[in-house]
Parts: C-alpha cells; sequence; structure tokens
C-alpha cells in the first residue's frame, strides 16, 4: 500500500514507517521539523527512513492547508496514520495557540485531505490524557471524557468528535488510538524517562511530582507499532447494532472506532525509577514536588476490545524495555 504517516520524524510516526517499509508498503512521511524539541534528533530518525527506496518525505506543516491540499492531491494515499501533533500536557499550559494550530487545524486539514483522495482508513492518534478527571479504573472506551484537564486533552477529545462527524457524513473510516505513556528507543527528550536517564547519568537530581504518587500504564514502542499496524489493516466499520438511544462511545453507525492502546499494566513511578536505576547501574538523586497542573494521578487501560479486534497483546515488561531504551541512549549520546 501506499502510506501517508504524518509526524513521520517523531517519536512513534519513525518506528511505524519503518515497521511499514520492512513489511514493504509504500511510505510518505510529513513533518515540520519544529524545535519543541532537538531537531537533529528527528533528522537522525529520518536519516533511518531514507535508507529505504520505498520513503520519501516531504517538510510540511499539517496546519498548512494548501500545501496538505497540494500532497493528497499529488500523490492519492490507500491509508493514513496521523501521528503529527503537538505533544506534551505541560507544554500546553505555557502554549495553548500552538495547539489549536497543529491539533485541531491541521487534523482538520488530514480529514479534508482522505475526504476528497478517498482514503480507504485514517487511523490517528488519541491519548490517554482525554479521560482527564474520570477515576474510574482501568480506563474504558466505554467511560465518560467529558472533562479533560489539558488543552492538550481537549485537542484530543476534539480530533476524536471531528473523526465521527467524517466517518458520518462522508462514509470515512477513522480509527483513533488512546495512547498511553509510550517510551522506549528514539523517544521524546521531554519525556520523564528520557530526562530521569540524563540526570542520574550526569548526577543531577531529578524532579518528581506529586511525591511520587503517579502510577503510569507504560507501553513500549514495539508493542505500540505492532498494534498500530494491526489497527491500519482492519478497516473500521458501522456497528450495526449501534443505538442512538443507548450509544456505545467507542462505535457508531458510521465507520468509526475508538480504541485504548497501553500495557494493562501501571507502574508506580517510584518503580519505574527503579527499573531506570537497575539498567544504569547507578542510584538517582530525588527532588520531591508537589503535583502539577493538568497531571493525571494514574493512568490505566483497558485493552480487552483492541485484543478482541486485532489479537493486541503487549509483551514487553519495563525492566526490558527501560534495558532497550537505555542501551540506546547511551550509544546515541556516546554516553558510556
Amino acid at each position: 500500500m501506499k502510506v501517508l504517516v504524518t509526524g513521520a520524524a517523531g517519536f512513534i510516526g519513525s518506528h511505524v514507517s519503518q515497521k511499514l517499509l520492512d513489511r514493504g508498503d509504500e511510505v510518505v512521511g510529513i513533518d515540520n521539523l519544529n524545535a519543541y524539541y532537538d531537531p537533529q534528533l528527528k533528522q537522525a530518525r529520518l536519516n533511518r527512513l531514507e535508507k529505504y527506496a520505498s520513503f520519501s518525505f516531504r517538510k510540511i506543516d499539517v496546519s498548512d492547508r494548501s500545501a496538505m491540499e497540494d500532497l493528497f492531491t499529488r500523490d492519492g494515499f490507500a491509508r493514513v496514520v496521523h501521528l503529527g501533533a503537538q505533544a506534551g500536557v505541560r507544554h500546553s499550559l505555557q502554549n495553548p495557540h500552538s495547539y489549536m494550530d497543529t491539533n485541531i487545524q491541521g487534523f482538520m486539514n488530514v480529514l479534508e485531505g482522505c475526504r476528497h483522495a478517498s482514503v480507504e482508513h485514517l487511523v490517528y492518534a488519541s491519548s490517554s490524557s482525554v479521560y482527564g478527571g474520570n477515576e474510574s479504573l482501568p480506563y474504558s472506551e466505554q467511560d465518560n471524557v467529558d472533562h479533560p484537564l489539558s488543552i492538550y486533552a481537549v485537542t484530543k477529545k476534539a480530533n476524536e468528535l471531528m473523526a465521527h462527524s467524517y466517518s458520518h457524513l462522508f462514509r470515512l473510516p477513522t480509527t483513533g488510538l488512546r495512547f498511553f505513556t509510550v517510551y522506549g528507543p528514539w523517544g521524546r527528550p521531554d519525556m520523564a524517562y528520557f530526562v530521569f536517564t540524563r540526570n542520574i547519568l550526569e548526577e543531577k537530581p531529578i524532579q518528581i511530582f506529586n511525591n511520587g504518587k503517579h502510577a503510569r500504564d507504560f507501553t513500549y514502542i514495539d508493542d505500540i507499532v505492532e498494534g498500530l499496524v494491526r489497527v491500519l489493516d482492519k478497516v473500521a466499520t458501522a456497528n450495526g447494532a449501534w443505538s442512538g438511544k443507548h450509544p456505545d462511545p467507542a462505535t457508531s453507525s458510521a465507520p468509526y472506532r475508538i480504541y485504548n492502546i497501553g500495557s494493562n499494566n501501571p507502574v508506580q513511578l517510584m518503580d519505574f525509577v527503579g527499573a531506570i536505576e537497575r539498567a544504569l547501574d547507578k542510584k538517582a538523586q530525588f527532588e520531591m514536588l508537589p503535583k502539577q497542573a493538568g497531571d493525571i494521578e494514574q493512568t490505566y487501560a483497558d485493552i480487552e476490545s483492541l485484543k478482541e479486534a486485532v489479537g493486541f497483546q503487549p509483551a514487553t515488561p519495563i525492566d526490558k524495555g527501560i534495558a532497550e531504551f537505555v542501551s540506546w541512549y547511551r550509544s546515541y549520546y556516546d554516553h558510556a
């Protein structure tokens, strides 16, 4: 297939692109290569992809309407994986407009492109952050998601609503994946595990918010990619049993699906730090701090729907995943 991957220079996008290329798909990757974090890391990810003859890259911002229209008109895609977004809960507290530009306007441009190009299936990144103030665990796709705690979460819920409208109006098959704390090699430097590793190696204290009383459903990148590609291959269909009298939030009478994608195994933050210490064979120094605005105390994914749909089964324990990340980190940054 010919597949468009937005955010192809990003953490998840670069891994997904490589998986698709390895199995023989043609991939067109786009990214704006912005400076939210180190552009050299983004370029290094792209360098790995550009070794494939079936990969081509375009420097395009998804919020650029005319560039996106030209892209879809010129290339034509069988399927689209939309991972290009402004990420980060904390960054959204200081720079909310960038989230509106990229995550809302950019997603509208992707939807319009898919509609007019008759794309077979759009798979896009949502987030566990949509669960917001919900305290029912594990998080289920059946839960209410009307109480987001950050602008980032607002944009991700908006994406799900926008996708549904296009699935309903234009019968565009769309599937949203609510990612749960993805980690691994080639990751994002703004993520906690990345910062922890760097500071421990440099013998600097690591900041622990909420006094360590956080738990996350950490999910290794290879598991995420495997699940995403399986979903891409399973085109969303309408739920024939769907009823507006008793609506199922995760399906529709339109070709629309929402799935959690996580490890289904929340890990306490201090246990996660312990895994990093073991992989580095080095102890951390701590700076204990109160909870930050916008933070969710615990995430925990119910993944039964995704298991049933595509046989998704996360297989990477924390110690193994962290060891893989630390090995990559030492190699990439030449840090013995």
